[in-house]
């Protein structure tokens, strides 16, 4: 995946140490693009109540501008940091950031893996991210997988969104284990074999109460970049993957990534896109679910398999962004990278400033305004590199105060 990577341990302890001073959060930021209502929390993106998705809309919205070449707003940046709890979870949001979690703080697994991964990519709060890794282990299953509040059965989905947390952070998931298993390990369990039943090849987001395995599209477009080891933000892959499901016994986790790759290619051929599974909404289109699959099959397989359905949200999906907000602008940005499609011409609306407009106003452009530009830089292994970041942001930090006048879900079972 394409998120900002440090230089594996040394860099996320060079940045816990100085991550107070490298972050701008003390500099106000200018005046927002767009005017959030009256009951909005400052520096959050989204005018929606906040209750169930403000740690998740604001992760992707992080991720995404950073993605995209943009450097966020600190006030938004500083909105995350203060939603973690002491024990480094997250809860999809806090009213009051001051006051102590407690018992019933609904922390869990996704808010907290997303957090992660948008706060590693943004840079400057390394002690956030290793404090929010940590208590991710804490409450891993037996299975090796994670369920989306810890102590609840592993599924497909809490699971894949922690691995992409862990290996955003150059964490190795296989080395991330609870008796013995890896988060990988857990996936397999959700995959359903190349049988001629339908749904051959999907991953099901849990077993039913009668531990049969359902295909779920939505676990299925997750559980694929799971089991590639990536995460929100994904690159396509060098060379075409499997067209059809393949039976294998013991499937590797590659294997069940491309069968489940398979069955979304399968699914999306009739109409282009996904449709939603919620209850009264049958044969609707599921904007959200099909960006997540045009990621899913374009990090599986290149961006020539996801063609189909990025060109019917291409077509489609503007609408559905300005209705739903900072989240799914985010979602189209990643299928817009995940494909190399130009986010700020994407069927005609430019997703970056609309994502942009929802929220504080950034604070500009990085230097290099695309990703690839930025890979050798963000991939930089050397010791040179780690420590001329970690000055940038030493720098950056003390200045922005000078510079400025004045940051889903899904989750569908």
């Amino acid at each position: 995946m394409n998120v900002r990577r440090r230089s594996s341990a040394a860099a996320l302890a060079a940045i816990a140490v100085i991550g107070a001073a490298a972050a701008p959060a003390v500099a106000a930021d200018p005046s927002p693009s767009s005017s959030p209502s009256k009951t909005a929390p400052s520096g959050l993106y989204g005018t929606t109540d906040p209750q169930y998705d403000g740690v998740w809309r604001q992760s992707l919205a992080l991720l995404a501008q950073d993605t995209a070449g943009v450097i966020p707003s600190s006030t938004a940046v500083k909105w995350l940091t203060d939603q973690q709890c002491a024990n480094g979870a997250f809860a999809p949001f806090r009213a009051d950031p001051a006051a102590d979690c407690d018992a019933k703080t609904p922390i869990d697994t996704n808010n907290t893996a997303a957090a992660v991964q948008a706060l590693w990519a943004v840079g400057g709060h390394g002690d956030v991210v290793e404090s929010a890794l940590g208590w991710l282990k804490s409450v891993q299953n037996e299975d090796g997988g994670w369920g989306y509040n810890p102590g609840t059965p592993s599924d497909a989905n809490s699971t894949s969104v922690v691995v992409g947390a862990l290996t955003a952070t150059e964490t190795d998931p296989e080395k991330v284990v609870k008796d013995g298993k890896s988060p990988y390990d857990a996936l397999l369990t959700f995959a359903l074999p190349c049988a001629k039943d339908k749904g051959a090849g999907a991953f099901a987001f849990q077993p039913d109460k009668d531990g049969k395995l359902l295909p779920n599209a939505d676990a299925t477009a997750a559980g694929v970049l799971g089991a590639l080891g990536e995460g929100l933000v994904a690159d396509a892959a060098d060379k075409a993957g499997a067209a059809s499901c393949i039976d294998a016994d013991k499937p590797t986790r590659e294997g069940a990534a491309a069968n489940a790759a398979a069955y979304l290619t399968a699914t999306l051929a009739k109409d282009g896109h996904l449709v939603s599974a919620l209850g009264g909404s049958a044969d609707q289109p599921d904007y959200g679910n099909t960006a997540d699959a045009v990621v899913a099959l374009a990090a599986q397989g290149g961006a020539d398999k996801a063609a189909e359905p990025l060109a019917w949200l291409e077509k489609n999906a503007a609408k559905w962004a300005a209705e739903s907000g900072p989240a799914a602008y985010a979602q189209l940005i990643f299928a817009a990278h995940a494909t190399g499609t130009d986010p700020r011409d994407f069927g005609g609306t430019d997703l970056v400033e609309k994502l942009n407009a929802t929220g504080p106003a950034p604070q500009g452009a990085a230097a290099k305004d695309t990703a690839s530009a930025n890979t050798d830089e963000k991939e930089d292994d050397s010791p040179f590199g780690v420590w001329w970041f970690v000055g940038v942001c030493l720098v950056f930090g003390i200045g922005i105060g000078f510079l400025l006048s004045n940051r889903n879900k899904k989750q569908q079972p």
